[in-house]
């Protein structure tokens, strides 16, 4: 079919969504939006975009915030490495590029957390650069409309569908073109119940034709979920709470939360009292358990959390209990994994 991007761009006049960052071509604000919509659906994205365009209208005022203050305003969002990766990179295009976005390929590509895509993304509607993008939804309408059985989550699948969306871009109008492919995907071409009867594609559609649409795109292999058991203590003294930032390269890295004791395996409250940990985070203070509370299981990309909050009283935090006090009034200002802001929604008032 000779005329994909011409039917694309037609159906995007009359289908497409309207949204923030399609209205400008300021590409500080497109590559915010395309970095809170990673692994995101743009009506949670939206609030969160709206948000950081508020506080950060523009990426000199994103670099001089503090990591703290990121977090926060990302909480919910969940993989925070992309907020981490947000604010490194504004701090480098301050300390790299005077503080002025860059607007070539290769310097965009460069800066820390971007990669192929939203460099394209980027570059394409801000600066109309020829770079066709590559996300979720591109995968699904090219490997439907051309009938492809490569797998997407191999390097020869994804290099593969790299070339062949590049031969697909509207050289006139890039930015209008990956847009309108991503929204047909999203819209039109969706990953169950796909509108095939009204598509204005079908007709040259391959996997439509060979009755495989249901089968593309091809994944080689699901990533295996880990179990992981986590025991929090929320331990409070009068009006201060103990609270831990998590550190190191694991999930979480730089927010917020109660001590917490990991087990290989579910494990009563008794159980974890007779354990060193326990003593190393409490120290010898005299304590008392007010209860405990099991939080539903907390998904994750590749692990399951299964979560309890032992909530102890103690009539001082001595020197030796691992953390730090806080006003237990101020909680809400800390930047908190999404699990322990349910529970602290759900049982602290």
């Amino acid at each position: 079919m000779d005329r994909i991007a011409d039917i694309l761009l037609d159906w995007y006049a009359r289908e497409g969504r309207d949204l923030p960052w399609r209205r400008t071509r300021d590409p500080y604000r497109i590559w915010l939006s395309e970095v809170i919509l990673q692994q995101t659906r743009v009506a949670q994205g939206m609030d969160y975009y709206l948000r950081f365009t508020e506080r950060f209208p523009d990426v000199r005022a994103l670099a001089a915030a503090s990591e703290d203050e990121v977090l926060k305003l990302w909480q919910g969002l969940g993989y925070y490495s992309r907020a981490r990766n947000l604010h490194a990179a504004a701090r480098e295009v301050v300390a790299r590029f005077g503080g002025r976005f860059p607007s070539d390929y290769e310097s965009v590509r460069s800066l820390r957390g971007v990669g192929d895509y939203t460099a394209a993304a980027v570059c394409s509607a801000a600066f109309d650069a020829p770079c066709a993008v590559v996300d979720g939804n591109v995968y699904r309408v090219l490997s439907r409309l051309f009938d492809v059985s490569e797998p997407i989550d191999t390097a020869a699948g994804r290099k593969a569908f790299a070339e062949l969306a590049q031969t697909q871009l509207d050289r006139r109008a890039p930015g209008r073109y990956n847009q309108a492919i991503m929204d047909f995907g999203a819209l039109q071409c969706t990953p169950s119940s796909p509108r095939c009867g009204a598509c204005p594609l079908s007709e040259g559609c391959l996997a439509l034709a060979a009755g495989t649409v249901a089968d593309r795109p091809v994944r080689q292999g699901r990533t295996q979920l880990r179990d992981r058991w986590f025991n929090y203590l929320h331990v409070t003294s009068g009006d201060w709470t103990l609270l831990c930032r998590r550190e190191g390269r694991d999930i979480w890295q730089g927010l917020y939360e109660f001590p917490l004791i990991e087990t290989p395996a579910a494990v009563d409250f008794t159980g974890l009292t007779s354990g060193p940990r326990f003593a190393e985070l409490l120290g010898d203070a005299p304590w008392r358990l007010l209860g405990s509370v099991v939080l539903p299981p907390h998904r994750l990309s590749h692990r399951t959390i299964h979560a309890v909050v032992h909530r102890i009283e103690t009539p001082l935090l001595t020197p030796a209990a691992r953390g730090m006090a806080v006003a237990s009034d101020s909680l809400g200002e800390y930047a908190v994994p999404r699990l322990i802001d349910r529970y602290l929604i759900k049982y602290q008032r």
